[in-house]
């Protein structure tokens, strides 16, 4: 009998955006659509969470495209009546999503973390205890956590802008999609 591998992929949306279209040196942007296709023809990845903050009505038309290429956007929940400017903080919906999934014993191969924040470093290092844990997907090698660096095994980690990842996944020039970072 052949298992079904049935992979999920947590993706901080933020933390892509920041560590590649918005970083100092040679940025560059992710075509959400291919990068959607990697996951799946790489990992095995079936289902695929993009967390990106708090809701903000202006970006409707991005958020309509992340779902046409196959992600289901997690949103941080706010009370629409708070004054303040809402964060768009999400580690812990991550962490939260992630570790509920294992909780309630639902059907899963392993996880997949698009992130180079260390702040993961816990439930990534209990998820590797469990077999539960596939790679970390860090979007750049120059700001990947020391955490990772030192004490996960390379085995458990990628970078997205490894050249042979990076040119599968990057936006070709001259070419706008709605809803790339």
């Amino acid at each position: 009998m052949i298992e079904k591998i049935d992979n999920l992929a947590f993706i901080d949306g933020q933390n892509l955006i920041y560590n590649t279209a918005r970083r100092e040196e040679k940025p560059w942007k992710v075509d959400l659509g291919r990068f959607r296709v990697y996951l799946k023809e790489k990992y095995k990845v079936t289902r695929a969470y993009y967390f990106v903050g708090a809701y903000n009505g202006r970006f409707k038309n991005m958020y309509d495209a992340i779902t046409k290429y196959g992600y289901e956007i997690v949103f941080r929940e706010h009370d629409d009546r708070a004054k303040s400017r809402k964060k768009g903080n999400v580690d812990t919906d991550i962490v939260f999503m992630a570790m509920k999934k294992i909780a309630d014993r639902e059907k899963f191969s392993k996880i997949l973390l698009v992130s180079d924040d260390g702040d993961y470093w816990r439930m990534v290092n209990y998820l590797i205890s469990k077999r539960k844990f596939k790679k970390l997907l860090a979007p750049s090698r120059k700001n990947v956590s020391y955490l990772y660096k030192t004490k996960m095994s390379d085995d458990y980690i990628d970078y997205l802008d490894k050249g042979d990842i990076k040119r599968k996944i990057i936006l070709r020039e001259g070419v706008k999609k709605v809803g790339s970072p």
